[in-house]
């Protein structure tokens, strides 16, 4: 059925409700609005949905919600996990309560009991929900730090982490065969909870996941030298963040902590930002003009589901704040946490390991290189560093200390198995306090850490490619650099490529080929001379081609200069390509 059949499918058919129908007929004339809207369904990809919300089949609405529930509903049966139940955690954004129950009655009505927070939670409280309620599986409704059109629907499975192989294809293949909407199944809220297969969740995992954080904490005595000094700015730029945030912080006794008020609330339009990401200086504004007021040392932001941390730190030389990109305040809190844990237990553990993303910074090796622990690289997603913890534990050996992805992520404990803001906004404050007692601030911390491992500058570009002619063009830019690998990169040399969708590395002097070890995925990396690289990936939830690039300089400012050239070389070869 084509896009135009479909669209008259949905206005015709008594199924779909009157206020899509009302929708869909504003529309009418629009055949590029309509196309958008039908020309395919919204995919469910190896993380589950995301999408701008709205009526039609390439859309996040209650229908396609509905659908990706059968899928995974019908997953469960045949995996025989029903009666282990499914743990549902939700956003502040648009849509996002009514699509968890969307989720929860669909699960009900398949005989899949659904626990469902009582309000917006955390992203990682969800996975430390999945594991602490023996669940087979657990559905997060959120769309991240995408701007306020989008939502989204993550799976995760009963390890705690998001879906991977060989559940991820199975769900994806049984949700590819629910073609139509109304053999999917529902039923009334009050009938569900009557029958027991609708249960809220709430402070019965609040209490015990901030208990879990909490016993992470490796300096409690300096937080109480300087519980009463340390200054902390914090934002959960209308998200999840602001309660399990500023209660950890409080029940560890900082006492000064100031929230941004502009952003306190929950706000599923987030209207103090054109997109409520950390990772951009625009997330910043309201929190460093009240960071000046009251003299911060640290300045916070989580993204809306809290799984992401951004971050300035002052400088109190100059009196400036610096940002630190998720590779360096990554990497910080690595340092701290591996380094006083040797120095509280007196040694680490012999099969100890740091676990990071290969589009991650490469001064994580020599973090861990110096500590003498394992370095363990695994594709980009949280959830293949929570599928090397679950490797851990069902082996038996190998010690996670810690793991972080470029993409402002990271965990320093195996309670959950994503990434965790939270836990991330906690060891820092920590760090500081730790730090503050030996009369230097994080900023000092930081540079310390470039003058022992190097002065690595990581970045990313992007190119942004909307609609069905960008998706044609995004994969035509990666078959001709898969075809056709560049010798030279900005003036560096590449010594090696690495190409993920085949399982190969290549040594380009030799042409010595060897596996790369990970799953199949479509990725690019290319290792230049001098310490240098590009990794090229399509976005897994926005319609971008990504560039990751990292290189080595012999200060701060030469290691800027050098990734900003390589940064405007990359970009310029690419755009000759479009």
């Amino acid at each position: 059925m084509d896009y135009k059949a479909m669209y008259e499918e949905w206005l015709n058919n008594p199924y779909f409700d009157e206020e899509t129908k009302a929708e869909l007929k504003a529309i009418s004339g629009d055949e590029k609005e309509i196309e958008d809207r039908f020309y395919m369904d919204l995919e469910f990809g190896t993380a589950g949905l995301r999408g701008v919300i709205g009526a039609g089949t390439n859309r996040m609405n209650f229908y396609t919600v509905r659908k990706a529930t059968q899928g995974l509903a019908n997953y469960i049966l045949g995996v025989k996990g029903e009666a282990k139940g499914v743990a549902i955690a939700f956003d502040s954004r648009r849509m996002s309560p009514e699509f968890a129950d969307e989720a929860a009655l669909c699960l009900a009505a398949n005989g899949i009991k659904a626990y469902v927070f009582e309000s917006l939670r955390p992203t990682p409280e969800l996975s430390y929900a999945v594991r602490k309620l023996g669940c087979i599986a657990g559905i997060n409704i959120t769309a991240s730090h995408n701007p306020p059109e989008y939502n989204g629907y993550k799976v995760y499975w009963e390890d705690g982490a998001q879906i991977t192989p060989p559940h991820d294809s199975g769900i994806m293949d049984e949700v590819k065969k629910v073609t139509d909407y109304a053999t999917v199944k529902t039923m009334d809220k009050q009938a569900a909870i009557e029958a027991g297969m609708y249960q809220q969740i709430g402070a019965d995992i609040d209490d015990p996941y901030i208990e879990e954080l909490k016993k992470l904490v490796l300096h409690q005595d300096c937080i109480d030298a300087v519980k009463d000094e340390l200054t902390i700015v914090y934002s959960p730029l209308h998200g999840t963040g602001n309660i399990p945030v500023r209660r950890v912080l409080k029940e560890l006794g900082f006492t000064k902590v100031y929230v941004v008020p502009e952003q306190e609330l929950p706000d599923g339009n987030f209207p103090t930002v054109s997109y409520p990401n950390p990772e951009t200086e625009e997330a910043f504004q309201l929190g460093l003009k009240l960071g000046k007021e009251v003299d911060a040392d640290l300045v916070l932001a989580t993204d809306p589901d809290a799984d992401r941390l951004g971050v300035y730190v002052k400088d109190s030389k100059t009196g400036e704040y610096h940002s630190l990109t998720g590779n360096m305040s990554g990497c910080l809190i690595g340092d701290y946490v591996i380094g006083q844990r040797k120095e509280r237990d007196g040694k680490l553990p012999e099969d100890g390991a740091f676990i990071k993303s290969i589009v991650s910074t490469n001064m994580a090796d020599a973090i861990a290189k110096y500590y003498g622990i394992e370095l363990i690289e695994v594709l980009t997603g949280f959830k293949f560093i929570g599928q090397q913890i679950l490797k851990f534990e069902t082996e038996g050996k190998g010690t996670y200390l810690f793991g972080m992805e470029e993409s402002y992520g990271c965990l320093t404990g195996t309670y959950a198995r994503d990434k965790d803001a939270v836990v991330a906004s906690m060891a820092l404050c920590e760090a500081a306090a730790y730090y503050k007692t030996k009369n230097m601030t994080l900023w000092d911390a930081m540079i310390e850490m470039y003058d022992r491992y190097g002065y690595y500058k990581d970045h990313v570009e992007s190119i942004t490619l909307k609609g069905i002619e960008g998706l044609a063009k995004i994969q035509e830019i990666m078959n001709t650099l898969r075809a056709d690998a560049p010798k030279e990169i900005g003036g560096y040399t590449v010594t090696a490529v690495r190409d993920y969708k085949v399982n190969e590395i290549t040594d380009t002097a030799t042409g010595e080929k060897k596996p790369t070890g990970l799953p199949a995925s479509n990725v690019l990396y290319y290792e230049l001379t001098d310490d240098a690289w590009v990794c090229v990936r399509p976005s897994g939830t926005e319609p971008k081609v990504k560039f990751y690039i990292g290189v080595k300089g012999t200060s701060l400012a030469d290691a800027d200069e050098k990734s900003k050239a390589l940064g405007e070389n990359v970009l310029a070869m690419i755009r000759e390509m479009i």
